[in-house]
């Protein structure tokens, strides 16, 4: 008897004549997440399999597939021998081992079902035929009573056609989605703050190679700041693969506009030239599209009107996959994939810096357009882009 873990895909299984493609991303994905831990990774009869794994990585393995998008589901199963000609000695005693560990801190009598999926048909039973004479070996544990329908215990056993069996009770949801990378590739703006990481989830689960453009403004950003950037960078290749983040100086561009523009248009003038380069960057390593975390009408840059000013600029397709989410629900993502206690700490993001105490909240593309006239555009865009670092 040896122990597995069964690996089901979701929507992949949508797929058509291109599915071998989307397959072969999320096999380089799931090989990739389970690096460093001793283990084997096969494939059989339309499945994918983990195995050869100690007892005590269990675990780890588990928490590794579980973030990786394309997955539906997984089960850690026994996997045990089948003949047709025997009384399935060894699946009766993978299924009395788990029906003896789930009731060990039950009270009462627990209700339970066996689900058999046969696909040997060499096996002269049928499912359900199966799935009857497994049951009596857990009766006869005197702890458990049979309820098709409103069960506690669901006990599965899928019967290969290669002569095996696999035994389990528990299914664990996966991150679902698509496999990272199958859906080209986005440029985020990630700010430091809770949302930017959150969109680069969203994002990453439909397919997406997330790059990073960060924004900073030294001396009045500090160290800790970008730092902190880089910490929620990490945290998010948990589940989108490799980031690879650039850091752009801010610092000039934002002087020239305060020095240059109204001060209630400072933010909106700022995001402009935030998608300008985001964009010349995204075009240099062939990203498709800009990402952020606009929600709309949370803050004042993120109107209707602010954001078709602030689109303005950008010569790419910007996705914000968080647009119609409120606050709340943003929130219990960041906390779910582990970016929310970094993203609240409190260290100055360049789009605090000069904030105006009135910003404009619905600026007309004309009166922006008017505003930012002054600036010499070209050299402003250009100056940053010469002295971009890669974090």
């Amino acid at each position: 008897m040896e122990r597995v873990i069964v690996i089901r895909f979701g929507e992949l299984f949508l797929k058509g004549k291109n599915r071998d493609y989307f397959e072969s991303m999320l096999i380089r994905n799931i090989k990739s997440a389970l690096k460093g831990v001793k283990c084997a990774f096969s494939r059989s009869q339309g499945r994918y399999f983990v195995e050869d794994f100690a007892d005590d990585d269990c675990g780890e393995l588990i928490g590794r597939l579980t973030r990786v998008f394309g997955i539906h589901s997984l089960s850690v199963a026994d996997k045990v021998a089948v003949r047709a000609d025997e009384d399935f000695p060894e699946i009766r005693q993978s299924l009395v081992k788990a029906a003896k560990k789930a009731a060990e801190n039950a009270e009462g009598k627990l209700r339970f079902r066996v689900t058999v999926k046969r696909a040997d048909k060499r096996i002269p039973m049928t499912s359900a035929e199966i799935a009857a004479a497994l049951g009596g070996s857990v009766l006869a544990l005197g702890r458990y009573k049979v309820d098709l329908t409103d069960y506690d215990c669901d006990f599965r056993v899928d019967v290969r056609e290669n002569g095996v069996a696999l035994v389990y009770t528990d299914v664990i949801p996966g991150a679902g989605g698509l496999p990272v990378g199958c859906s080209g590739r986005g440029m985020l703006l990630l700010s430091g703050g809770i949302d930017s990481p959150v969109a680069a989830y969203m994002m990453a689960k439909r397919g997406m190679k997330i790059f990073a453009v960060h924004f900073a403004s030294p001396p009045y950003t500090s160290d800790k700041a970008r730092e902190k950037v880089a910490e929620l960078r990490d945290i998010a290749e948990k589940y989108a693969g490799e980031i690879r983040l650039f850091v752009v100086p801010f610092t000039d561009i934002q002087l020239a506009i305060h020095k240059n523009c109204p001060a209630n248009m400072m933010i909106t003038i700022m995001r402009r030239f935030m998608m300008r380069i985001a964009c010349r960057l995204a075009e240099a390593h062939d990203c498709g599209a800009l990402i952020t975390g606009e929600s709309l009408g949370q803050v004042a840059s993120q109107t209707v009107e602010s954001m078709t000013c602030t689109g303005d600029t950008a010569t790419l397709p910007v996705f914000r996959p968080l647009i119609g989410m409120d606050k709340d629900e943003i929130v219990a993502i960041a906390k779910k994939i582990g970016t929310y206690d970094t993203s609240i700490q409190p260290y100055e993001d360049c789009c605090t810096v000069f904030l105006p105490k009135s910003p404009v909240i619905h600026p007309s593309l004309a009166s922006v357009r008017k505003a930012e006239s002054p600036l010499p555009v070209d050299e402003l865009v250009n100056g940053a882009l010469a002295a971009v670092e890669e974090c």
